[in-house]
């Protein structure tokens, strides 16, 4: 850890060694989901809880570091992206203190926001990792995780040249565009299935089924709370569309720019 920012030193004994040929290419992002910071830092240090991350950022800023860079933290679970799983050997892993949408979800303080963003830049500054892959968890975890949620900044970060972002296509009216201009669970065909290689193109874990199942709604959900916040709900709008379609020209325009 660099000795630029102010961090506070609080050990987990939940680490161990990433594994043989793999590197750091991943910036996992977190909420805790707990009531108070306090008792997501026990929990983080609790051996039989078998989870961990490498820093905590509290409501205040203030930054706590847990893991060593060097070391896999217990932070990702199972989940995949872009094509590969052990997500823990390939990342490092933040929890922003939030109570989540369990426990009363609510914005990330700007205090907060401008600690993760130090931090960050303090860890991207030593690891080189493509925009694309600063990450949410429910990125790599459609199925099973929300955070940091759709009230998360990424916007803010990403002012800041950290991740990558697009302005989302406004919504559209009800009704706007036809029936055409949605997918939704249970549609099938070669829309769904374009929909699908596109998410799966830019890294998400999807079927390439061609069938709007309940994995393709909990990957579209993970999509819109990263990237077009403003409705969560699973469906595949014109605006969702329009959105995965400019962040994968925005990708592809740094791509050939390197």
């Amino acid at each position: 850890m660099s000795s630029r920012l102010p961090v506070r030193a609080v050990p987990s004994p939940n680490f161990g060694e990433r594994a043989p040929g793999s590197r750091i290419e991943i910036l996992l992002l977190h909420y805790t989901g707990m009531r108070s910071v306090a008792e997501a830092c026990d929990r983080l240090r609790d051996p039989a809880a078998e989870v961990s991350c490498h820093y905590l950022v509290d409501s205040d800023g203030a930054i706590i570091a847990m893991v060593p860079e060097d070391k896999r933290a217990w932070h990702a679970g199972r989940g995949s992206w872009a094509g590969s799983g052990d997500v823990n050997s390939r990342s490092i892993g933040i929890e922003i203190h939030n109570p989540g949408h369990e426990h009363g979800y609510v914005p990330f303080p700007a205090i907060q926001m401008e600690a993760v963003r130090d931090l960050c830049r303090d860890i991207l500054a030593r690891h080189e990792i493509a925009p694309w892959n600063v990450l949410a968890h429910s990125d790599m975890a459609p199925d099973r995780k929300a955070d940091p949620g759709e009230l998360f900044d990424w916007g803010f970060l990403a002012d800041s040249g950290i991740g990558l972002w697009v302005e989302p296509e406004p919504l559209q009216e009800d009704g706007a565009g036809g029936d055409e201009a949605l997918l939704a669970p249970g549609d099938v065909g070669a829309a769904v299935l374009d929909l699908q290689r596109q998410l799966a193109d830019y890294g998400y874990g999807v079927p390439l089924s061609g069938r709007f199942c309940a994995l393709t709604r909990d990957v579209v959900m993970a999509f819109q709370r990263h990237f077009r916040p403003a409705r969560v709900d699973g469906v595949a709008d014109r605006s969702t569309r329009a959105t995965l379609a400019r962040l994968r020209a925005a990708r592809a325009a740094l791509l050939g720019s390197g």
